[in-house]
């Protein structure tokens, strides 16, 4: 008897931790189905960016859940404003200066986005992150990593107004009103 007791206790623990990691891992995220939203915030509105061979990936759990991979042919120098005069550029896109700029992990078999490797990037110049979209969801903007060699990978990261409103402290005037707010939807733009 003792043993069928330590049988079921086993093969519960074994069946409740595939579960656990399926939900984790692969249940609570989707493929992005038709085109997904790739700008950059400039001076003047949005820039769209000419992605090709775009994976996405997002979590319907979670806002913070989308992740994109994709090339692009943009000249980093010209983005940023950078000329002679301006080494570091003019500051024309903005670039995104949060302390976590860096992505989060994404789930392992979305292997084109390998988040230690790409906030090594960001961490040593070769990628520059940028702005792509300002509270793609309440509180959270999508923020889009490029380098000069055609890469680019887009994450969604909780800006100074999601901060606030997830910790409880008063969001202020300067975040957008939730009763009206509109999320980005993908291909809207």
């Amino acid at each position: 008897m003792g043993k069928i007791v330590v049988i079921l206790l086993l093969g519960t623990a074994l069946m409740a931790g595939a579960g656990l990691w399926y939900a984790q891992t692969r249940g609570y995220y989707d493929p992005v189905d038709g085109p997904v939203t790739l700008t950059l915030e400039g001076p003047n509105g949005l820039i769209k960016i000419p992605a090709r061979e775009v994976q996405a990936i997002a979590s319907n759990s979670s806002p913070l859940g989308f992740r994109a991979c994709f090339a692009h042919d943009l000249d980093l120098a010209v983005l940023a404003g950078v000329t002679p005069d301006a080494p570091q550029g003019d500051g024309a896109l903005r670039a995104y200066t949060a302390p976590d700029a860096a992505p989060t992990i994404a789930p392992g078999w979305f292997d084109c986005f390998d988040a230690p490797a790409l906030g090594a990037l960001l961490a040593d110049g070769t990628a520059r992150a940028f702005t792509a979209y300002s509270n793609a969801a309440f509180g959270v903007d999508r923020v889009v990593a490029l380098t000069a060699d055609g890469r680019g990978w887009a994450w969604h990261a909780l800006n100074d107004c999601g901060d606030r409103a997830y910790d409880g402290t008063p969001v202020g005037e300067e975040c957008p009103d939730r009763a009206t707010f509109q999320p980005l939807t993908e291909g809207s733009l």
